[in-house]
């Protein structure tokens, strides 16, 4: 067996990283897919206004100010001018649109992941028939069969391919998707799990509405886009590349904050409601979440290890940041991903992990251990410990 190759674990490369090990799951590839469409924010107050068919000077000085404090400047989006002339029930207020809205999501879904699956594919290296697992996340449709069958047919993944679907976890899906490919990879050793994550906001376009302030958010914040990894435990092939460990995971939900976070799916689509108080929840049990998993290896101090956070607006970055008196830099990653792709749902945590990879393989993080964290509803912590690999 020539072509594998793991290290133990107790090597250390010349950079501070852990060789690969046989027993831990490894993050060994990442590819994206997003719509063709591109929206720059200081186009979106026009935009989105002209598309809801909105004259309000109230509502346009809102979505100003709204555009101008979270920080994003770039975005892509399914939704378009073209896409709303064939269906303009979806910019009425008041008209049951749930069907037209699915299949749009539906076919964008598809679309995007395969794109995202097929990128994350290439850079692997290996052919599709030999992922083991499927696991697919999204919070943009409902349909049975699921995406994830769809998906494993147009990849042409092997028929025996076992598929596990999460579905409406919102901001919180990326992280828990790599929990779950984690638990699979390490209980099945030599299998190949591929994550796919599809998320579109067409499911909650509607005009705005003084009795849904929080659409003016969405419309100022959030995103469209697909990503994919592929996670593995050892062996671990000669042509295969990790560069992170995944060492120990973690989910707490906060009791009595089950409506902080509240979507309900109606006849109009989706309708989002975000507490105020959102950061401040987060704030209240960040520290102690993230020390638990720092306990695992006696770390203490929050500036010994890199982060990798789900963006979900600034607001929750700068209370993270100041709860945890993190190092201006710790952050820098995840309001990177924000300002070029925005909230993307359970997207985002892995266009955050692409910059992660690469300011590894550029030696700017000299630290071994690291965080990844995501929130979502319930409110539901999802974190996991990691370690910076070097593979000689």
């Amino acid at each position: 067996m020539s072509g594998l190759g793991c290290c133990n674990t107790n090597d250390r490369g010349g950079n501070g990283k852990s060789h690969c090990s046989g027993g831990k799951a490894m993050l060994l590839a990442l590819g994206k897919g997003l719509p063709e469409q591109v929206l720059p924010q200081e186009k979106v107050v026009e935009t989105y206004l002209q598309d809801s068919s909105c004259d309000d000077p109230a509502t346009r000085a809102k979505l100003e100010r709204l555009c101008k404090t979270t920080t994003v400047r770039t975005r892509y989006t399914v939704m378009s001018k073209e896409l709303l002339d064939e269906h303009p029930e979806l910019k009425t207020e008041g008209t049951p649109t749930l069907t037209p809205r699915l299949d749009i999501c539906n076919a964008a879904v598809l679309e995007l992941g395969a794109t995202a699956a097929r990128a994350a594919l290439g850079e692997w290296g290996r052919p599709a028939a030999d992922i083991t697992h499927l696991v697919y996340i999204s919070s943009s449709e409902l349909r049975l069969p699921g995406g994830d069958l769809f998906l494993a047919a147009r990849l042409g993944l092997h028929p025996n391919t076992i598929r596990t679907s999460l579905l409406f976890l919102g901001c919180s899906g990326g992280a828990a998707a790599l929990r779950t490919a984690k638990d699979i990879a390490e209980n099945n050793p030599g299998s190949r799990v591929l994550v796919i994550a599809a998320e579109t906001t067409v499911l909650g376009f509607r005009p705005p509405s003084p009795d849904r302030p929080y659409d003016l958010v969405g419309a100022a914040l959030f995103g469209d886009g697909a990503s994919a990894v592929i996670i593995g435990a050892g062996p671990i092939t000669a042509e295969e590349n990790p560069f992170l460990e995944l060492q120990f995971s973690r989910q707490e939900f906060l009791p009595g904050t089950e409506k902080v976070i509240d979507g309900k799916i109606s006849e109009e689509g989706i309708n989002f409601k975000l507490g105020r108080d959102l950061p401040e929840k987060i704030e209240s049990r960040i520290e102690g979440f993230c020390r638990t998993l720092m306990d695992r290896v006696g770390i203490k101090e929050f500036n010994d290890v890199f982060w990798a956070v789900h963006p979900g607006g600034p607001a929750i970055l700068n209370r993270l940041e100041l709860c945890l008196e993190l190092q201006t830099e710790k952050l820098k990653i995840s309001r990177k991903a924000l300002m070029n792709y925005g909230n993307v749902s359970s997207n985002t945590v892995f266009y955050v992990l692409e910059y992660l990879r690469d300011e590894l393989k550029k030696g700017v993080i000299r630290e071994e251990w690291g965080l990844i964290l995501a929130f979502g509803p319930g409110i539901t912590f999802e974190g996991m410990l990691v370690r910076g690999v070097n593979r000689d």
